[in-house]
């Protein structure tokens, strides 16, 4: 994959550092020119200095064939115009922006630009390490507001069906591993021992789901 990374601070520089692990092609830009000696020492990741909404300076990154952006900078405005370029200029098919401010991700939204805000994500990160310290998420959505978590159902729990343990918009079965074979549950699936069950979930239900097992883990 090709990915063209606008922003070499600490972001762009782990975000670079771990696609080009995975063996993607990494074009890193900034404005700032000793910013490329942070970036770690990889054939695969390419810097140019310039504006990320500088159509010279993304077509010398390859824009017009990149797989992906995303927009890093310290800056709200930087990132949202470099964004759109990517979108609506070039069409790069998957566009990413960091955002600051909460407030102007109906902008991004509109758009059609996914967003991480990084105060609403910290906010969540801190809620689950503090109050939910034994629940750790496979995979977060969008700012973290939805997870999928995975867990062994406590025996007490044996018997009874999965769709009880789902609360409408907020908990989810979603998909059940029993003796080493994936299933997707029916409503009327009964739980199993060793059941190792996923669960898409809201951030703020995290409380219910840890209701439900915290026999297992001995809270």
């Amino acid at each position: 994959m090709k990915v063209i990374v606008v922003g070499c601070g600490r972001v762009g520089i782990g975000l670079a550092g771990l696609l080009a692990s995975e063996g993607h092609d990494v074009q890193v830009v900034d404005r700032r020119p000793k910013a490329a000696r942070q970036l770690p020492d990889s054939p695969l990741i390419h810097f140019h200095e310039g504006n990320g909404y500088s159509r010279s300076v993304l077509e010398a990154a390859g824009v017009e064939h990149a797989d992906a952006f995303v927009a890093v900078t310290s800056g709200d405005n930087s990132n949202i115009v470099s964004a759109r370029t990517a979108k609506e200029t070039y069409r790069v098919p998957n566009v990413l922006a960091r955002i600051y401010d909460p407030r102007r991700a109906d902008i991004y939204r509109e758009l059609g630009i996914p967003t991480i805000t990084s105060v609403r994500w910290t906010v969540h990160q801190i809620h689950q390490m503090l109050l939910h310290r034994h629940l750790s998420p496979e995979i977060s959505f969008g700012n973290g507001e939805t997870l999928l978590y995975r867990s062994e159902l406590p025996a007490y729990l044996t018997g009874r069906p999965l769709s009880e343990f789902e609360v409408d918009g907020e908990i989810r079965v979603v998909e059940v591993t029993r003796a080493g074979r994936s299933l997707i549950p029916a409503h009327s699936t009964p739980a199993r021992a060793g059941d190792l069950v996923t669960f898409a979930i809201a951030a703020t239900a995290l409380g219910r789901l840890r209701d439900f097992l915290d026999k297992e883990l001995g809270t």
